[in-house]
This record gives structure tokens, C-alpha cells and sequence, in this order.
């Protein structure tokens, strides 16, 4: 039977599917709209299977603020091209909309959501990898909440590509904003060094004194003097009996300069606030509260929130693609295979 403009025009409208893929769905079903539109459902979750092993790590994060609530969430797909779709872009803003809405526990839980069509969180993914062509997939989310004397931060980085929620609280919503923006750019794990594992300590701090030797190495061949190995990484590894031990060792070296000792006293704070600071490194990167504030770095943010009367209750940073690893293109390689066939 003949298919009309008007009847691909209402299963596109239904559906989202391409001009092509609704005009073949509808010859393929006589022109049943409700059998064309299952047709359509069928066919897209087959593509979805067989894109469901491709790499998905590009896309965006989304984040909606309601009340008390807030959502993160990471979509992603295989391009960053297609990260920029106008229909892609929308699924984020939807499904995070959604999911804030509805608070579900799990991905689990999130899959079986209803959006505003009436269709499952699921589906409409399903749907989006058909129509769009490429592996479209709800990576993680996180729900966060606040009381009526707190405040939300939210902050999108770079069109999207990282994303933050914040809760302060004694806080206006500028400082909750500027400390999203803060851990935006400088990325912290936790908000005190007192979460963090002793053994992670260790391990970063090795990390740190393998990039000194890279350092030293270079240094070396332009006659410079090395730079020494951090023995600490953390505060809580900076016991009294360290901080005293490092004290004696300042004064010994005053002492071995010649200074007088009644000026011992005007040297000493500086120098132990120097010794701290370098061997807190772990803490500095990793450590919200023991960061510089990258507004204003004569202060840390701890500092900069007792300041302020604010205290920083949680915050959530997502950024796309992290801690996927990413398929290596050889494009030599693929075109001297485009050459042999």
C-alpha cells in the first residue's frame, strides 16, 4: 500500500526515528501505526545490542536542582560529536530531570523510571542509540540533599564535561556556587584528609617521589641541585613526636647559620608552616578542605569556609569518561586495512 507523507510525519513525531526508518516501518506493517511504532521499538533495541560492547566514553553530565534535591548524572556516547546533538543534549537535561524527581536507588531502579512520554528511562536510551546511531548509555548518577538551611551548589564545566553538586551549609548560594567551581577545577576525592585510607597515603606518596626522581634526573643535566624526597604525605601522618622532631631539627639548623636565638622565635612559625605544607601533598591534591583556594591561594578552603561561618557538608564531581579506558585509534593501521580490501 501507498504511504503518505503525513503518516511518516506522525511516526517520526512518535517515535523520533529517521525519515527512512519510519517510511520502511510502515510499508513493512501495511501502515498500522501501532505496529510500526513496535516495529521501530524492536529494531532499535536490536541496534542497541549490538552496540552494547562499544566503547561509550564521551557525552556530558547533566544536573537539575529542585528544592531539597539534586541530581548528577553521566550520560555517554562513543563520539563527542554526537555529544553536541541537540537530541542528545536533551536526553541528559530529561533523564536527570527525571531521576531527581524520582530518587531511584539504583541503575537498576533508574532503568524502570517513567519520563514525561510515558516511556522507561530504559527505553528512551534504547530508542536514542537507535535513532542516533551510536552506543547511548546512563553511566551513574547521584541523588543529593539538603535541609531548608542549606544550600546547593551546582556547576557545569566546560559545555558539561565535568559536573558538580555541592552542599554547604551557613552558606549564601554565591560561596556554595564558587566552592563547585573550586572542586571543578582542582577535582578532590574527599572533603577531609581524615578520609583518606592510610594505605592510599602511601601509595600516593610513592607515586610523588617517583615523579621527584623523573625531576632529579633532569635536573641533573643542567647542574641543578636535586630535589629532595616528601617523607609525608598527609596530616594525619604528622604526629606531636614528628612536629617536635622537625622544631629541633629547625632550631639546630638556625643554630649551625649563626642566628641569634632571640629571633628564633619570629623564624620557627614559618618554617614549620613550611614543612607542613610540604609534606601534605597528598592531602593538598586530593583533600577539598586542604586545597588552595584557587579564588584566592593565601588561603586554603577550610580557611576560606570558616571565614565565611559556612561548613561544606558533601559534594559530588563527575567527569565524563574517567576511569574508562578509552579505545586507541591507529588510524595508520586502519587505513593500510581500508588499502588491502
Amino acid at each position: 500500500m501507498a504511504i503518505s507523507a503525513k503518516q511518516v510525519k506522525e511516526l517520526r513525531e512518535l517515535t523520533g526515528a529517521g525519515v527512512m526508518d519510519a517510511k520502511k516501518a510502515l510499508v513493512e506493517v501495511d501502515g498500522d501505526m501501532d505496529k510500526a511504532v513496535e516495529f521501530l521499538r524492536e529494531k532499535g533495541m536490536a541496534k542497541a545490542e549490538k552496540k552494547a560492547d562499544r566503547i561509550a566514553a564521551e557525552g556530558l553530565t547533566g544536573v537539575y536542582v529542585a528544592g531539597n534535591t539534586a541530581a548528577l548524572t553521566e550520560v555517554n556516547s562513543e563520539t563527542d560529536f554526537v555529544a553536541s546533538n541537540d537530541k542528545f543534549v536533551n536526553l541528559v537535561k530529561d533523564a536527570t530531570k527525571v531521576i531527581a524527581e524520582n530518587k531511584p536507588a539504583d541503575l537498576t531502579a533508574a532503568a524502570e523510571v517513567k519520563m514525561d512520554d510515558g516511556k522507561t528511562l530504559d527505553q528512551a536510551f534504547v530508542d536514542a542509540t537507535a535513532t542516533i546511531g551510536e552506543k547511548i548509555v546512563l553511566r551513574r548518577f547521584a541523588i543529593e540533599e539538603k535541609t531548608d538551611d542549606q544550600e546547593f551548589g551546582a556547576y557545569q564545566h566546560n559545555g558539561g564535561q565535568i559536573g558538580v553538586v555541592t552542599v554547604l551549609e551557613g552558606a549564601d548560594a554565591a560561596t556554595a556556587k564558587h566552592l563547585a567551581m573550586h572542586i571543578a577545577a582542582m577535582g578532590p576525592k574527599v572533603i577531609s584528609p581524615d578520609e583518606l585510607d592510610d594505605e592510599f597515603i602511601s601509595e600516593q606518596l610513592a607515586l610523588m617521589n617517583h615523579k621527584i626522581d623523573q625531576d632529579n634526573e633532569s635536573r641533573e643535566l643542567v647542574n641543578k641541585k636535586p630535589l629532595p624526597h616528601l617523607v609525608y604525605g598527609s596530616r594525619k601522618q604528622l604526629t606531636d613526636e614528628v612536629l617536635a622532631k622537625a622544631e629541633e631539627d629547625i632550631k639546630a639548623e638556625l643554630k649551625e647559620e649563626g642566628k641569634p636565638e632571640k629571633i628564633w622565635d619570629k623564624i620557627i612559625p614559618g618554617k614549620m608552616q613550611r614543612f607542613i605544607d610540604d609534606n601534605t601533598q597528598v592531602d593538598k591534591q586530593f583533600a577539598v578542605l586542604s586545597q588552595d583556594y584557587i579564588m584566592d591561594d593565601s588561603k586554603t578552603v577550610g580557611e576560606f569556609l570558616k571565614e565565611n561561618g559556612a561548613k561544606l557538608i558533601s559534594f559530588t564531581r563527575y567527569e565524563v569518561g574517567e576511569g574508562i579506558e578509552k579505545k586507541q585509534e591507529d588510524f595508520a593501521a586502519e587505513v593500510a586495512e581500508q588499502m588491502k580490501n
